[in-house]
């Protein structure tokens, strides 16, 4: 039976369980680059191989987006039996699989890609939250138009913990990771929920723990009508320790009725590295 499919690109990271409790019909990998061979995000290469490549030679993989060829063979089988599909794509500002997916849907028809304006399981949120539109029975036209509007409402930031990637990737020099690492300084790194672009927020310092239960109380303390429902912690690989304590300190302020923990995708770990966590949540 035709219905509304919905899909995204694999950098929502959202977890297995996730991914079957809101039906999402599949996800198109971003590509991962190491030397002259290239990987599928998620599919076959992990956040450890990069890491690990990374601590033996020093060079960070290449990400490419999904191309309009490939949205066209993943997309094509839904449309030609007959169903609508809405994709939600990382931020526009960061890749250009969503002018892409654009021009695929121009080709197919009946395919509704979504810029999220947001990456990781900011995207994810929307993913959920289409989910949840489609099991209303709104219309593809209708649903398109809500997550749109929702956009806006998706806060998404990181702590990092090292700035070993960022200055490999080109994004601080070799003088400011080693004053920073020095000083033990840890960047927040805020995406702009209009556009999808990152902008590095307040500058941490102390241990790690500390600072990652200090941003939480400030990220919670800057919004008034946080959304109650859910909240991501996402990582980059960082230790369970502190995975675990972020998530008791959460679970202890009794605010969320679910506290999801997901690890970032290749791609999104590709530029900030294995200490990085974020806690990404909505707005009423």
């Amino acid at each position: 039976m035709a219905g509304i499919i919905l899909t995204a690109d694999s950098t929502c990271d959202l977890t297995g369980e996730l991914t079957e409790r809101y039906h999402v019909a599949g996800y198109t990998p971003l590509h991962i680059v190491l030397g002259e061979k290239s990987y599928e995000d998620g599919v076959d290469i992990t956040p450890s191989e990069i890491y690990k490549n990374f601590e033996a030679t020093g060079i960070l993989p290449k990400t490419a987006a999904v191309n309009v060829g490939e949205y066209i063979d993943f997309f094509r089988p839904f449309v030609e039996a007959g169903n609508s599909v809405i994709h939600i794509n990382l931020g526009s500002a960061l890749s250009s699989s969503y002018q892409n997916a654009k021009t695929a849907a121009a080709e197919l028809g009946n395919v509704y890609p979504i810029d999220s304006c947001s990456l990781s399981t900011g995207t994810g949120h929307l993913v959920i939250e289409a989910a949840k539109l489609i099991e209303q029975g709104l219309s593809v036209p209708e649903i398109a138009e809500k997550l749109k509007e929702l956009t806006k409402k998706v806060h998404a930031s990181f702590v990092v913990d090292k700035l070993d990637y960022l200055r490999a990737g080109g994004r601080c020099s070799t003088l400011a990771m080693l004053g920073a690492n020095l000083l033990r300084i840890k960047p927040s790194i805020f995406v702009d929920n209009k556009d999808g672009s990152m902008t590095v927020g307040k500058k941490y310092r102390g241990k790690l723990d500390n600072v990652l239960m200090q941003y939480v109380d400030e990220q919670l303390a800057a919004y008034e009508d946080i959304r109650t429902d859910k909240i991501f912690i996402t990582h980059g690989g960082i230790g369970d320790d502190h995975v675990a304590v972020v998530y008791d300190y959460l679970k202890s302020k009794n605010i969320f009725n679910e506290i999801f923990i997901t690890t970032a995708s290749c791609t999104i770990s590709s530029h900030c590295g294995p200490g990085t966590l974020g806690i990404l949540f909505m707005t009423g």
